[in-house]
């Protein structure tokens, strides 16, 4: 077990500040968030975790429900809520089109992310960054949250803000939304 991981076992991000919690994205529906690569609650994996444990950084297969009418833009926010900082980490931020019924394999890679999604910054960079915990600090749980906005995201360059600004910046009503959580631990 690594010694920073044991020292900081007791230190996690945790729900409180996670987008699900934010009060301008609560919503009044539920979509059905799901995934063939893991069930919600079950370990992600080695495929969708980071390069640098062994992984391929690869996004997993991602499905949902049919989103409300009047849906205009869908929000996916993946986080570490057991990050060891103040806040979760953002793994991915994107803006995926309506019309979007599921994203295959690898749709949210920075390279070539699929068509409808655009990518936003995140805490790490552009595009899925998969687990990586630290070594020994415990489960990490991995948070893919999915909005539906009623209005796109109108903010002035929404592709250079930081997502801790973007997110209790985003004004467009919450039709609905759907959550599901990977587990990783190294």
């Amino acid at each position: 077990m690594s010694l920073l991981g044991r020292l900081l076992r007791n230190r996690r991000a945790g729900e409180t500040h996670a987008a699900w919690h934010l009060h301008n994205l609560q919503g009044p529906e539920q979509l059905t968030l799901t995934s063939r690569d893991f069930g919600d609650g079950d370990v992600m994996p080695l495929q969708q975790c980071a390069k640098a444990v062994g992984g391929a950084d690869l996004s997993p297969h991602l499905a949902w429900t049919a989103p409300p009418a009047g849906t205009a833009q869908l929000l996916l926010v993946v986080e570490d809520i057991d990050v060891p900082i103040a806040k979760p980490a953002v793994h991915c931020l994107a803006l995926i089109d309506p019309a979007a019924e599921h994203l295959a394999p690898g749709a949210l890679g920075s390279r070539r992310p699929a068509p409808g999604v655009r990518l936003l910054r995140s805490t790490i960079g552009r595009g899925y960054h998969g687990p990586a915990p630290i070594k020994g600090h415990g489960p990490h749980r991995y948070t893919f949250q999915l909005f539906a906005l009623a209005t796109p995201v109108d903010l002035p360059r929404p592709d250079r803000a930081r997502p801790r600004a973007l997110l209790p910046a985003v004004t467009a009503a919450v039709l609905a939304r759907g959550r599901l959580t990977g587990v990783y631990e190294r």
